[in-house]
């Protein structure tokens, strides 16, 4: 191939993201000189470090120098979440590395020719299909950024099929995030979420259902859209001006026939190591220990898998090494993105303003009318999602200080979980704040402002829909409590 292997990160879109995060950084600075100062105490309870509700005090402002915006990028990876942000970048570039060899080897382009000759006049119900796997992933197993190595195989099939790398994010990441935030078993969310407030684990599910049901629907509704303009009309793809190559790219190719065996013995291969992802996704929620090896361990996977497949394929070591260098190498300007990602979350800590933002917005609760109450909660969770990233870190910073309120104007414990999981969910794909948002496009080549353009008319039809559901939960007194 005369490109180069693996996702690579134009200059346009790196330029394009590092403006964006810069813009935020400096309002987090901001806000750390205009909103009030204060803190809460925080107790250990059940292995977790939550807040004591009652303990918020004001505290004088710090003295953190602006200079220190900007050097909040580096001072994340000695910071309290060093260890995930370190993790993440490795993450990145191992998947970066084997998804270049997987191309390079021709073992990506013979596996999507195998499932295209397969489901070719059947493209549709295979769009369906897998967002409908995806969106299991992530209303049921609460799986996210565990994902990612699957995204740039699924764009490449989305280009196969004549779409563009939008339809191949819309039916991974997309449709596990919008599972993710309609969640019926979600660990991450409901589970932890459900504990804090004592309900019992994973209740209200048969209700939940309905809603996970309607959600999918609206995908599909909205990608079968996108993808029947694009058959019509190729220009209509709003990657069309930027990404002429994509289909070419990942067309048939020709080869001998002793070339075409040791490929599918590679494609073989590696499809044993994907197997082996799947089942640790499906199996990381019931077993806690893998819960906080799941993301390094896919990624491991995936590197071995893309590593023994390329040596399988007959793929000289030479070609591998320029393989690994052009995958981690076009994936490498990612890395400051995700610092500066990050870094928002650090400067308003450093500044002690979250905490006095829940508590403000607490203070808001009181006196309301529940469904008032309930979508203050949810205004809540999209404002502590543009700092806090975590679902569970976010559930343990929230839930002690509105599930007493929700108690006294009249929501029920079961309709706050709710609204904080929705307020939770549906931005992880929205704020450019947020790593995965920004990994997931750098692996498609997609600016944040054209993937905004591309979800827009979706997050139109779903905010309606999330309001409308927090007003039925309102009406029915959605419990048990």
């Amino acid at each position: 191939m005369d490109q180069k292997a693996g996702a690579q990160i134009s200059k346009k879109a790196f330029i394009q993201s590092a403006l964006i995060l810069l813009l935020l950084m400096l309002l987090a600075g901001i806000l750390t000189r205009v909103l009030p100062t204060g803190t809460y105490d925080r107790v250990v309870t059940d292995g977790r470090t939550v807040i004591n509700p009652d303990s918020y005090r004001a505290v004088t402002r710090p003295d953190y120098p602006i200079w220190r915006w900007f050097t909040a990028p580096v001072e994340v990876l000695w910071g309290p979440d060093n260890l995930i942000i370190i993790t993440i970048i490795l993450f990145i570039l191992l998947v970066s590395g084997a998804f270049g060899i997987l191309e390079k080897s021709c073992i990506l382009t013979s596996m999507l020719n195998a499932i295209v000759k397969k489901f070719g006049s059947r493209k549709y119900l295979l769009l369906a299909l897998l967002s409908l796997f995806f969106m299991v992933l992530g209303g049921f197993f609460g799986l996210l950024e565990e994902i990612v190595p699957l995204v740039p195989l699924i764009i490449a099939l989305a280009y196969s099929l004549g779409w563009d790398a939008l339809v191949g994010l819309g039916m991974s990441i997309l449709a596990t995030n919008i599972g993710f935030s309609a969640a019926i078993t979600n660990p991450f969310t409901i589970g932890v979420a459900q504990k804090l407030a004592g309900l019992p684990l994973f209740s209200g599910a048969l209700l939940r259902l309905p809603v996970f049901i309607l959600f999918y629907g609206v995908l599909i509704w909205f990608l079968f859209s996108y993808a029947r303009r694009i058959d019509r009309d190729p220009s209509a793809s709003l990657l069309h001006a930027q990404d002429k190559s994509g289909i070419a790219r990942y067309k048939k190719f020709e080869v001998t026939s002793e070339t075409n065996a040791r490929v599918r013995k590679a494609a073989i291969t590696f499809g044993f190591f994907l197997l082996l992802i799947v089942l640790i996704l499906v199996i990381t929620p019931f077993v806690p220990f893998l819960s906080d090896y799941s993301l390094p361990l896919v990624g491991l996977l995936f590197f071995i898998g893309g590593l023994v497949a390329g040596v399988v394929s007959g793929a000289g070591w030479k070609t591998i090494g320029q393989a690994l260098k052009e995958g981690i190498g076009g994936m490498a300007p990612g890395i400051p993105l995700i610092l500066m990602a990050a870094s928002t979350k650090l400067i308003a800590t450093n500044g002690m303003v979250i905490d006095s933002i829940l508590h403000s917005a607490s203070s808001a609760l009181q006196n309301t009318t529940p469904f008032s109450a309930v979508l203050i909660m949810f205004v809540l969770a999209l404002l502590v999602e543009f700092f806090v990233a975590s679902a569970g870190a976010k559930a343990v910073l929230m839930m002690p200080i509105i599930l007493p309120l929700a108690d006294l104007v009249g929501v029920t414990r079961q309709l706050t979980v709710s609204a904080y999981c929705f307020g939770d969910g549906f931005t992880n794909l929205a704020y450019p704040t947020n790593a995965i948002l920004l990994i997931v496009i750098g692996l498609a080549s997609v600016g944040y402002w054209k993937w905004m353009k591309f979800t827009a008319k979706l997050w139109l039809v779903i905010f309606p829909l999330v309001i409308f559901f927090l007003w039925l939960g309102t009406l029915i007194n959605f419990g048990p409590f």
